[in-house]
Protein backbone atom coordinates (compact mmCIF):
# COMPACT_ATOMS: atom_id res chain seq x y z
CA UNK A 1 0.00 0.00 0.00
CA UNK A 2 1.50 3.43 -1.18
CA UNK A 3 0.96 6.30 1.37
CA UNK A 4 -0.64 8.85 -0.22
CA UNK A 5 -1.57 12.58 1.28
CA UNK A 6 -5.51 12.86 1.90
CA UNK A 7 -7.63 15.88 2.90
CA UNK A 8 -7.61 16.20 6.49
CA UNK A 9 -11.11 17.93 6.51
CA UNK A 10 -12.59 15.72 3.93
CA UNK A 11 -11.53 12.72 5.97
CA UNK A 12 -12.55 13.70 9.41
CA UNK A 13 -16.14 15.29 7.85
CA UNK A 14 -16.43 11.89 6.13
CA UNK A 15 -15.50 9.97 9.29
CA UNK A 16 -18.12 11.38 11.34
CA UNK A 17 -20.75 10.87 8.82
CA UNK A 18 -20.28 7.42 8.63
CA UNK A 19 -19.80 7.01 12.20
CA UNK A 20 -22.83 8.72 12.90
CA UNK A 21 -24.86 6.71 9.78
CA UNK A 22 -23.78 3.37 11.52
CA UNK A 23 -24.61 4.87 15.47
CA UNK A 24 -27.77 5.21 13.92
CA UNK A 25 -28.39 2.29 11.41
CA UNK A 26 -26.94 -0.29 14.63
CA UNK A 27 -30.02 1.22 16.93
CA UNK A 28 -32.62 1.45 14.54
CA UNK A 29 -31.46 -1.83 12.94
CA UNK A 30 -30.99 -3.51 15.96
CA UNK A 31 -34.82 -2.56 17.99
CA UNK A 32 -36.39 -3.11 14.84
CA UNK A 33 -35.28 -6.43 14.26
CA UNK A 34 -35.65 -6.74 18.02
CA UNK A 35 -39.21 -6.07 18.43
CA UNK A 36 -40.42 -7.77 15.33
CA UNK A 37 -38.82 -11.20 16.78
CA UNK A 38 -40.13 -10.39 19.95
CA UNK A 39 -43.74 -9.89 18.47
CA UNK A 40 -43.42 -13.09 16.34
CA UNK A 41 -42.13 -15.14 19.52
CA UNK A 42 -42.80 -13.57 22.81
CA UNK A 43 -41.14 -14.90 25.30
CA UNK A 44 -43.66 -16.00 28.67
CA UNK A 45 -41.10 -15.63 31.08
CA UNK A 46 -40.49 -11.56 29.68
CA UNK A 47 -36.86 -12.53 29.07
CA UNK A 48 -36.15 -11.17 25.20
CA UNK A 49 -32.32 -10.55 26.14
CA UNK A 50 -31.52 -13.37 22.71
CA UNK A 51 -33.67 -11.69 19.97
CA UNK A 52 -32.10 -8.20 21.29
CA UNK A 53 -28.67 -9.97 20.81
CA UNK A 54 -29.79 -11.13 17.51
CA UNK A 55 -30.73 -7.90 16.75
CA UNK A 56 -27.44 -6.15 17.71
CA UNK A 57 -25.57 -9.17 15.50
CA UNK A 58 -27.83 -8.87 12.97
CA UNK A 59 -27.49 -4.90 12.38
CA UNK A 60 -23.73 -5.09 13.15
CA UNK A 61 -23.51 -7.71 9.98
CA UNK A 62 -25.61 -5.76 7.37
CA UNK A 63 -23.34 -2.79 8.21
CA UNK A 64 -20.58 -4.36 7.79
CA UNK A 65 -21.24 -5.99 4.29
CA UNK A 66 -22.95 -2.29 3.10
CA UNK A 67 -19.58 -0.83 4.26
CA UNK A 68 -17.69 -3.20 2.70
CA UNK A 69 -19.48 -3.41 -0.93
CA UNK A 70 -19.36 0.83 -0.96
CA UNK A 71 -15.24 0.97 0.36
CA UNK A 72 -14.61 2.08 -3.50
CA UNK A 73 -17.17 4.65 -3.58
CA UNK A 74 -15.91 7.84 -3.82
CA UNK A 75 -17.20 9.30 -0.75
CA UNK A 76 -15.30 6.66 1.27
CA UNK A 77 -12.14 7.39 -0.42
CA UNK A 78 -10.31 9.13 2.45
CA UNK A 79 -11.65 6.89 5.27
CA UNK A 80 -11.50 3.24 3.33
CA UNK A 81 -7.70 4.60 3.00
CA UNK A 82 -7.56 5.23 6.36
CA UNK A 83 -8.76 2.05 7.43
CA UNK A 84 -6.63 0.36 5.14
CA UNK A 85 -3.60 2.19 6.51
CA UNK A 86 -3.96 1.11 10.00
CA UNK A 87 -4.42 -2.52 8.73
CA UNK A 88 -1.01 -1.91 7.39
CA UNK A 89 0.47 -0.18 10.14
CA UNK A 90 -0.95 -3.30 12.62
CA UNK A 91 0.72 -6.07 10.24
CA UNK A 92 3.97 -3.80 10.50
CA UNK A 93 3.31 -4.08 14.69
CA UNK A 94 3.18 -7.32 15.33
CA UNK A 95 6.63 -8.18 13.72
CA UNK A 96 8.08 -4.79 14.71
CA UNK A 97 10.09 -6.47 17.32
CA UNK A 98 12.03 -8.84 14.55
CA UNK A 99 12.09 -5.80 12.41
CA UNK A 100 13.90 -3.58 14.90
CA UNK A 101 16.29 -6.77 15.08
CA UNK A 102 16.91 -6.96 11.47
CA UNK A 103 17.50 -3.58 11.15
CA UNK A 104 20.24 -3.32 13.64
CA UNK A 105 22.00 -5.93 11.79
CA UNK A 106 21.86 -3.91 8.67
CA UNK A 107 18.69 -5.22 6.60
CA UNK A 108 17.25 -2.82 4.38
CA UNK A 109 14.10 -4.08 3.52
CA UNK A 110 13.66 -3.94 7.95
CA UNK A 111 14.51 -0.91 7.35
CA UNK A 112 12.16 0.13 4.67
CA UNK A 113 9.21 -1.91 7.03
CA UNK A 114 10.21 0.22 9.86
CA UNK A 115 10.13 3.22 7.69
CA UNK A 116 6.73 2.72 6.21
CA UNK A 117 5.16 2.58 9.93
CA UNK A 118 6.71 5.75 10.79
CA UNK A 119 5.83 7.39 8.04
CA UNK A 120 2.45 5.97 8.25
CA UNK A 121 2.02 6.58 12.01
CA UNK A 122 2.97 9.92 11.34
CA UNK A 123 0.67 10.51 9.14
CA UNK A 124 -2.54 8.29 10.80
CA UNK A 125 -1.41 10.78 14.30
CA UNK A 126 -1.51 13.93 12.04
CA UNK A 127 -5.35 12.85 10.62
CA UNK A 128 -7.04 12.04 13.63
CA UNK A 129 -4.69 14.86 15.78
CA UNK A 130 -3.11 12.58 18.24
CA UNK A 131 0.40 14.77 18.56
CA UNK A 132 0.96 13.40 21.98
CA UNK A 133 3.26 10.91 20.74
CA UNK A 134 4.97 12.20 17.99
CA UNK A 135 7.88 13.48 19.60
CA UNK A 136 8.48 9.87 20.71
CA UNK A 137 8.35 9.08 16.66
CA UNK A 138 10.67 11.95 15.73
CA UNK A 139 13.14 9.76 18.54
CA UNK A 140 12.75 6.43 16.92
CA UNK A 141 13.09 7.93 13.39
CA UNK A 142 16.66 9.67 13.99
CA UNK A 143 17.16 5.91 15.59
CA UNK A 144 16.67 4.57 12.23
CA UNK A 145 17.83 7.29 10.71
CA UNK A 146 21.50 6.47 12.36
CA UNK A 147 20.81 3.38 11.48
CA UNK A 148 20.65 3.97 7.89
CA UNK A 149 23.88 6.16 8.13
CA UNK A 150 25.79 3.55 9.73
CA UNK A 151 25.26 0.94 6.72
CA UNK A 152 24.95 3.57 4.37
CA UNK A 153 21.67 2.97 3.17
CA UNK A 154 18.92 4.97 1.70
CA UNK A 155 15.80 3.79 3.06
CA UNK A 156 12.73 5.23 1.89
CA UNK A 157 8.70 4.22 3.15
CA UNK A 158 7.87 3.97 -1.07
CA UNK A 159 10.12 0.97 -1.11
CA UNK A 160 8.18 -1.16 1.63
CA UNK A 161 6.05 -4.12 -0.14
CA UNK A 162 3.92 -6.18 2.47
CA UNK A 163 5.51 -9.40 1.14
CA UNK A 164 8.73 -8.70 3.06
CA UNK A 165 6.85 -8.88 6.19
CA UNK A 166 7.00 -12.77 5.71
CA UNK A 167 10.26 -13.51 6.21
CA UNK A 168 10.26 -12.09 9.48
Amino acid sequence: MKLVEINKARYRKHLNQVIIACVAALTIGSLGIAQLLIQLFPDVDGSHFHWNLTGVVVTSIVIGLVLKKHKAHPFMTEVSYVWDLKQSLNKITRKMAKLKQAAQQGDVDAMAAIQYSYAGSRQLWQLDDNTITMDDLAMWQAELDSLASKYQVEIKAENYKETILKQY
